[in-house]
């Protein structure tokens, strides 16, 4: 799993209570969601692979998700999303595919992508991607825009 850097004391949990799941919880949904689609079902170890983490990590979340209503769990058979499940596992998609595109039209190369994504897609409140798929929206409704702020970017 990839190491995060704490948040800054001025976002600290006491002072800005984060609702919903946690970066770890999305991250779990995120990977289960993507291994139902890709492969029609989801188990540990696939999970722990992808994140890597350890299976036993992964098994005690998948208890977590399946306490709070995420995913429908039976011991040692594997698990799939519930509607709940789903329903969050898609919002969560649909925040990393809109960071992607973003970081996509201004350029930026694939891997600094990928890593920032992963950075600072759960620290990120609805109303600012919000603004920023309207940005995304925007740029691509308006190709000559983007090619302004391209150009703009390239100067010193």
């Amino acid at each position: 799993m990839r190491y995060r850097q704490p948040m800054p004391a001025s976002r600290s949990p006491a002072k800005t209570p984060k609702a919903g799941p946690s970066e770890s919880t999305e991250d779990h949904l995120e990977r289960i969601a993507e291994l139902v689609e890709r492969k029609g079902y989801a188990r540990v170890t696939d999970v722990a692979e992808a994140l890597d983490v350890k299976p036993s990590t992964v098994s005690n979340m998948v208890r977590r998700l399946a306490a709070r209503g995420f995913v429908n769990y039976e011991r040692y058979r594997g698990f799939s999303l519930t509607t709940e499940g789903r329903s969050v596992a898609a919002r969560i998609k649909a925040r990393h595919a809109t960071l992607t595109e973003l970081f996509s039209l201004m350029r930026l190369a694939p891997e600094t992508i990928e890593q920032e994504v992963e950075d600072i897609e759960h620290h990120l409140r609805p109303q600012t991607l919000t603004a920023l798929a309207k940005l995304v929206t925007y740029w691509k409704s308006h190709p000559e825009q983007l090619q302004s702020f391209l150009r703009f970017s390239r100067k010193k």
